[in-house]
């Protein structure tokens, strides 16, 4: 780990672009994630473009349909101090 160097962010991702991003890579649609999660299609775009908070349930169950950890979608900017890497 002496050489380890923590990659440089190119991007920042908002909550809603985390979540379409992964519901993309799983090539899901909006509807077809609704269908898996019980969430509206209508909400699911909401949540897409921001217009609605994604909470903490719903990225439960939004996690466990993309198959990642909720924090993935609920902090996609989080970055571990320098320190904390090493």
């Amino acid at each position: 780990m002496k050489n380890f160097r923590p990659a440089k962010k190119r991007v920042e991702v908002s909550v809603g672009e985390s979540v379409r991003i992964l519901r993309e890579l799983q090539e899901l649609s909006q509807r077809q994630l609704a269908e898996i999660t019980g969430i509206p299609q209508a909400t699911i775009s909401a949540i897409e473009n921001n217009r609605v908070n994604l909470g903490v349930e719903r990225a439960k169950v939004l996690a466990r349909a993309l198959k990642c950890h909720p924090a993935v979608l609920v902090f996609p900017g989080w970055e571990l101090p320098l320190e904390a890497a090493a």
